[in-house]
């Protein structure tokens, strides 16, 4: 025994020798050697001898490290699992965060379409109010302009009738979060209403009518202009005030042009500002839900990793 403790044990007098009589005694109190054990004794004994003293200090060293070891194992799991909740949680409100602001500039910009449609449905009305009228300055009309020698800019609408402006409001924040995989960490209700908002029927059938159906519209006119306008007339510019001034009564008389321009002034008035005016009820419906779940977040406090006071 090489150990300063088990010398001390066999030297029972404290004389600083080991005397035949405390070696014998130790030898007997060191256990029963190997050979005279069972088959189960021999397989658990660690050298020659099984001492049961020894063995329940051994046991007991094991069971402590072993629950140690797991408890080390489960803390640091439950720590790392807790932490990407906790940076979950901190990019679901993110989201919920960068989609409130892009839904204000949604609505910003489907204010600004929807003025854009009420003026331009107006001059596109006068315009057809006015058709029959026998005067050679009916496709003709003017805006107040303090720059023009008479205060007044004039200009052909029909002129202007090939521009378009489909409807396309912004949604880069909602297709980001899309593609990072993180619109799972948004709340199931949000998630429901912004796929409503960004990819529902209501935007589907506004960006169909401000884009294909209004193209059909002008396509026609253009290709009108090109198959028969330039064959029956001396020259054809619609740039010009001068051409529709000048040929005032051929343009008149062509029942095409003025339907197409009835059908496309219907498809504004009684199609695309409804819908505007129901996508943007939608939107604003939409920041309510959103403000009220970030609202809870906020609410909720956070020590570390743990949400103390969750309200879901």
């Amino acid at each position: 025994m090489a150990k300063q403790d088990d010398f001390d044990k066999i030297d029972s007098n404290k004389d600083g020798f080991i005397s035949r009589e405390e070696y014998a005694n130790a030898d007997k109190s060191a256990g029963v050697k190997k050979e005279k054990l069972n088959w189960f004794l021999r397989v658990i004994t660690i050298g020659d001898r099984f001492d049961i003293r020894d063995f329940w200090d051994r046991l007991k060293k094991s069971i402590v490290e072993f629950v140690i070891l797991v408890f080390g194992v489960t803390v640091s799991f439950g720590i790392e699992q807790q932490g990407g909740e906790s940076d979950n949680r901190a990019d679901g409100i993110e989201n919920l965060l960068n989609l409130r602001e892009e839904i204000d500039k949604m609505i910003a910009y489907t204010n600004t379409y929807i003025e854009q449609v009420d003026w331009v449905a107006a001059l596109y009305q006068k315009q057809y109010d006015k058709w029959e009228i026998d005067n050679d300055s009916i496709f003709i009309d003017f805006q107040d302009d303090d720059e023009e020698p008479d205060g007044k800019f004039h200009f052909a609408p029909m002129g202007m009738y090939v521009q378009r402006d489909p409807f396309d409001p912004p949604r880069v924040n909602f297709d980001a979060i899309k593609l990072d995989g993180t619109f799972r960490l948004m709340p199931k209700e949000v998630g429901l209403k912004m796929t409503e908002i960004y990819d529902g029927t209501e935007l589907k059938y506004l960006i169909e009518n401000t884009g294909k159906n209004e193209e059909t519209y002008v396509n026609q006119f253009s290709n009108r202009i090109a198959n028969k306008w330039v064959y029956d007339l001396p020259w054809v510019d619609v740039d010009y005030n001068e051409f529709w001034i000048e040929n005032r009564k051929y343009i008149q008389n062509d029942k095409f042009i003025k339907y197409n321009l009835y059908k496309r002034v219907d498809l504004w008035e009684y199609s695309i500002k409804e819908q505007l005016q129901q996508y943007k009820t939608s939107l604003v419906e939409s920041t309510k839900m959103l403000d009220s779940v970030i609202s809870v977040r906020n609410s909720e406090f956070e020590f570390i990793w743990w949400v103390l006071n969750p309200k879901d």
